[in-house]
């Protein structure tokens, strides 16, 4: 092989690298192996209906990198004109993990809105626990937050 097709090889592979890096969530975005978000739950018909409701992979909107889908065009179009207001605390990781310094996934059934603001949890024994203290783990979360946000899950 000449110099210059290892050349244009490098710089292929190099591009279809950066390529699939670009369309990865953001590090601080729980999102699954396609990117999507909250195991494609509606975030913002946790708000609008109460209730954890799967949402649809014909309506979705990207925020951080990750997708989400809704149960309608309208709850996508809610979320289109305010992600922060909708998505879930700590970019969609366990609301209780953040406090004991962890990205843990969650499961979108364990949920509660708090201040207008969507907290997920590992899951509902995880939840259980969360919910004897609200305010003292939302305060504790808030403040471990910025320290593990950049840091990959695994490494934490």
């Amino acid at each position: 092989m000449t110099r210059f097709k290892k050349l244009r090889t490098f710089v292929a592979i190099a591009s279809m690298s950066a390529a699939f890096g670009a369309f990865a969530a953001d590090i601080d975005m729980n999102a699954d192996a396609n990117d999507v978000a909250i195991s494609g739950y509606d975030p913002v018909a946790y708000f609008s209906d109460s209730e954890a409701t799967k949402g649809s992979a014909e309506y979705t909107a990207t925020y951080k990198n990750a997708i989400y889908h809704f149960s309608n065009a309208e709850n996508r179009d809610l979320f289109r004109a305010d992600p922060s207001a909708y998505a879930p605390q700590y970019g969609g990781y366990c609301a209780f993990g953040v406090t004991v310094e962890k990205k843990l996934p969650t499961d979108p059934e364990a949920w509660k809105i708090v201040d207008n603001k969507l907290y997920l949890n590992l899951n509902k024994d995880t939840q259980k626990r969360w919910l004897t203290d609200v305010p003292g783990y939302i305060q504790s979360a808030n403040e471990i937050w910025p320290e593990i946000r950049t840091v990959e899950a695994a490494d934490l």
